[in-house]
């Protein structure tokens, strides 16, 4: 998704994204729903209508597809959990003007272990 300005997501758009991304389908709004509600430690549960904005409006920022086709639409992701990660580090270093200090303090505050899994992509 080259050229494409990220959004970092809001906590509702988050949370309907992440379960987006567990699920092996795609899922319809009431889905969505009936999947927060359950996970929601408040008492207040979300109406459809709200999750079917938020719906919209990850649509209108490219985060997921709606299958119009269905009845109810199905929604799956457009890209990846890891897709997105990838493309907020890569803005966050766009947005640098000294990559190499930011590259430095990042590789110096990762753990040991997350240090080997960077030798070995880099390697590859």
């Amino acid at each position: 998704m080259a050229g494409r300005i990220v959004v970092n997501l809001g906590e509702l758009e988050r949370a309907i994204m992440d379960v987006i991304w567990d699920s092996a389908t795609p899922l319809a709004a009431a889905d969505l729903r009936e999947s927060l509600n359950a996970s929601a430690s408040q008492g207040k549960e979300l109406a459809i209508t709200t999750v079917m904005t938020v719906l919209s409006r990850l649509e209108a920022k490219g985060f997921v597809v709606r299958d119009r086709g269905a009845r109810p639409h199905l929604y799956r992701a457009a890209m990846s959990r890891e897709d997105h990660v990838a493309e907020l580090m890569h803005e966050v270093l766009g947005s640098a003007s000294d990559r190499d200090a930011v590259l430095a303090r990042f590789v110096g505050q990762v753990s040991a272990r997350d240090a080997e899994r960077l030798r070995r992509l880099l390697e590859a």
